[in-house]
């Protein structure tokens, strides 16, 4: 079975405002801030999360989305 194409946009999702935006996500690496291009909140991932992807986006990072898991883990 083949697995398929890793999705490489998210919709991030300000948790302070609501304002959403569509990303392009790095394919090697997390990413772990992110400001909102309507508030400016910096966003950083919740607890348990390697990026601000996997905690406020639509899609999971490509590192998860490939192995399960993130770049970062061990």
């Amino acid at each position: 079975m083949t697995k398929s194409a890793q999705v490489l946009t998210s919709r991030i999702t300000c948790p302070l405002c609501g304002h959403d935006h569509t990303e392009t996500m790095p394919i090697d690496a997390c990413q772990w801030f992110y400001q909102c291009k309507n508030c400016g909140e910096l966003l950083s991932p919740k607890k348990g999360d390697c990026c601000v992807f996997c905690s406020y986006g639509t899609v999971a990072c490509p590192p998860v989305q490939k192995d399960g898991k993130s770049c970062c883990s061990s």
